[in-house]
């Protein structure tokens, strides 16, 4: 689906997984200054969206996936909560941005993968009361970034969209029984206030009105910044979630046994993940950022990949990268004829 807010002026759309939605609107770095300052939206409308209906929606998902949903802290009507679903072996499949409005469980993901999560959902749904349904065609998502989480978007037309369903990142906040495999304090994430906004597609433009907007350049500088992982960016098919320290936000620790749960504790308990992601300040001085998935190096020897890459308004060209667990965290890494200098994110 091809967002009707492409025909803003200057619209440039994007490629790959953010096909669908703007890249720019002819002024990327503007856009982020912007969106930072809690004065702008972004299209996620190419992201999926699946709700989960019936009095066994929580404690269902809570049973299959990663965070504690239910139990002796059920979520709470209009609390958000980041959740995943793990392979038998404990790789990271899909990641559910998910809110509850006491009756439906509202979930987004990324752009493509809504039909395997519910495929896989239905095919678990056994005798239970559960409903599942891709809404992606009905609704659509925008995104905000807020200095104060609830902060109101200059020209958003929140009453042309009643009810809107509101999920709010968690990220970088340990949340519940969880471990951090990077810092606590001082966070870069600190500054990270994201919201996810799920209004019906057909009043997408509507909605919008005439508030400022910023492309996924923007959004994914911020991101980048913020050392948010993103599925299918920092994730491969051989990712758990230690390397990418998303159990600060998504793994509960303690919580009843799903798919995947022996890696995780395995992984925290005895040993560490062979592989980390690390921020990279990458040099300036060409024209050309680097590609992402190229190969990072240390001296004649790969060492990993780079997973997104952003040119951010304040700190110039950056990147995630997911490294060897061993490469020293002092080296200068280099992707193609680009040094990087790496900082830490995840202890080896």
């Amino acid at each position: 689906m091809t967002s009707p807010l492409l025909h803003r002026p200057g619209a440039v759309e994007g490629e790959g997984a953010d096909a669908g939605v703007a890249a720019h609107y002819g002024d990327p770095m503007r856009e982020q200054r912007t969106l930072g300052a809690g004065a702008a939206l972004v299209d996620l409308s190419h992201r999926g969206v699946v709700t989960v209906t019936g009095p066994d929606r929580l404690s269902w998902l809570h049973s299959m996936t990663t965070q504690s949903l239910a139990g002796a802290a059920p979520l709470a009507p209009g609390v958000s909560a980041e959740t995943l679903v793990l392979s038998p072996r404990g790789h990271v499949e899909h990641a559910l941005h998910l809110v509850d409005d006491g009756a439906t469980t509202w979930l987004t993901v990324e752009h493509g993968t809504a039909p395997a999560l519910v495929a896989w959902l239905d095919s678990m749904r056994f005798m239970l009361r559960v409903e599942v349904t891709d809404r992606s065609e009905e609704y659509a998502v925008l995104g905000r970034h807020t200095s104060s989480v609830g902060l109101p978007t200059p020209g958003f037309d929140q009453e042309a969209t009643a009810n809107v369903i509101v999920w709010d990142d968690p990220w970088p906040g340990l949340v519940g029984d969880t471990a951090a495999y990077g810092p606590v304090d001082g966070h870069p994430g600190e500054l990270w206030h994201w919201q996810e906004l799920i209004v019906p597609r057909a009043l997408l433009t509507e909605a919008v009105g005439e508030a400022p907007l910023a492309g996924m350049w923007a959004a994914e500088a911020m991101r980048v910044a913020a050392w948010r992982p993103r599925l299918g960016f920092e994730t491969d098919h051989r990712t758990i979630v230690h390397e990418v320290d998303w159990l600060r936000t998504a793994v509960h620790l303690h919580k009843g046994c799903y798919r995947g749960q022996e890696t995780v504790a395995r992984v925290h308990n005895l040993g560490r993940p062979p592989r980390r992601i690390v921020f990279l300040h990458l040099d300036g001085s060409g024209h050309e950022l680097p590609a992402r998935g190229a190969e990072v190096t240390l001296g004649d020897r790969v060492v990993g990949r780079v997973t997104s890459v952003a040119l951010h308004y304040l700190d110039g060209p950056i990147a995630l990268a997911v490294v060897k667990r061993s490469t020293p965290v002092d080296a200068v890494l280099t992707i193609g004829d680009v040094s990087a200098a790496q900082t830490q994110i995840v202890s080896p």
